[in-house]
């Protein structure tokens, strides 16, 4: 199972407390030359609840450098 389906697998809105939700990556440009180049080299993923729209970002690098995905997922998710 990939980074992306564990988190919508143990997701629990922070703010509804809803189960369900969505996961989608997007890039964004930095600052200086990649901003000017529309170089789009930051990836971040958004969860957002599929109740009341509440979304959240993480960083993916930060993520699947961690060697134990659940202990993570827990601290964010509160589970």
């Amino acid at each position: 199972m990939n980074l992306d389906q564990e988190i919508k697998q143990h997701f629990r809105c922070a703010k509804c407390g809803n189960t369900r939700a969505t996961v989608k990556r997007f890039a964004a440009t930095g600052t200086g030359l990649s901003k000017l180049f529309d170089i789009q080299h930051n990836v971040f993923i958004a969860v957002s609840c599929g109740q009341c729209g509440f979304t959240e970002l993480y960083n993916p690098e930060v993520l699947e450098g961690k060697k134990n995905l659940g202990n993570i997922l827990d601290l964010i998710f509160g589970g």
